[in-house]
């Protein structure tokens, strides 16, 4: 009697984590399509004791992302995100950021600052029942991730995370007073499509010294839905260039693979490595395989 009863428990558990999974799976797949999107930061705090200290201006803009689905196996849904902008009857379209979600992933790249990120090996305890989301650059390099499990309550589907990350786009080229963003996220599935809630901190990270926080920063990107038709350019473009794209997310793999720190150099022959994978001129496996390497640092 004993065994029965302990047996139908193991079943029970076992169809309600499979039920979480399946509601996790299509949270995340909820991220795919067309949407028109806004991305909102603002700093909102700063605890610098520089006089002179200028805030970060307010950032506002918007744009066309489509949201490609790449991949989509049990534990593994890949999305590769490309904006569409400029004149509706002829759009360029933009290679952005692409997200990976993997369920119970051990393996880790946490950003450390000044293109360093240091390999974790976690337990199974550790993420038991979570989906990392790795974000990852336009070149495919690493970029930052974490760790979380998605809730689903209320009516609502959410996961959150903390981690650290390299600084935005919209900051290195303008800032070098801090060399971190701790990044709070939160990805939100809604009626109009999701959310992306941030409450980020940006660090001067030292080696040998205490992080110290020099601002505080808010940001509010909100993905609305709309006809999968009004990204096909974004599609069209995929469809012919993802081979090539293909092969560098196969190189990457194989540099993860290796399980140790990896730091990457920010030039080499004074081009940054996505304006050298971008070009046309570079095609080939091999070709591909030696700018990458070039950039890993022994």
């Amino acid at each position: 009697m004993k065994k029965l009863i302990f047996s139908t428990l193991i079943l029970l558990v076992t169809i309600s984590l499979n039920a979480q999974k399946k509601k996790d799976r299509e949270a995340i797949k909820e991220m795919c399509g067309c949407f028109e999107v806004t991305f909102n930061f603002a700093e909102t705090f700063n605890t610098s004791k520089d006089s002179l200290y200028k805030a970060s201006k307010t950032k506002l803009s918007k744009g066309l992302e489509w949201a490609q689905l790449i991949e989509d196996d049990k534990n593994k849904i890949s999305i590769q995100h490309l904006l569409q902008v400029g004149s509706p009857a002829k759009p360029h379209i933009v290679k952005h950021w692409r997200q990976d979600w993997m369920y119970q992933n051990l393996d880790f790249y946490m950003f450390n600052g000044d293109n360093n990120w240091l390999y974790k090996n976690k337990t199974k305890a550790d993420v038991k029942n979570q989906w990392t989301q790795k974000v990852y650059q336009v070149d495919d390099s690493p970029r930052y991730e974490g760790s979380g499990t998605w809730v689903h309550v209320d009516g609502k589907s959410y996961w959150e995370n903390t981690t650290d990350a390299p600084l935005p786009r919209r900051e290195y080229t303008k800032r070098s007073d801090y060399n971190v963003t701790e990044r709070g996220n939160r990805h939100e599935i809604t009626n109009y499509g999701w959310l992306h809630d941030q409450d980020n901190k940006k660090i001067i990270r030292k080696e040998g010294a205490k992080d110290v926080v020099l601002a505080y920063e808010k940001g509010y990107n909100t993905y609305v839905k709309v006809p999968d038709a009004r990204c096909k350019a974004a599609k069209d473009w995929w469809t012919k260039n993802e081979p090539k794209w293909q092969l560098v997310r196969n190189k990457w793999t194989t540099v993860f693979e290796r399980n140790q720190d990896l730091t990457l150099e920010k030039k080499v022959d004074n081009k940054l490595l996505f304006k050298q994978l971008f070009s046309d001129e570079i095609k080939s496996e091999t070709e591909i395989s030696e700018v990458i390497e070039s950039f890993v640092k022994k």
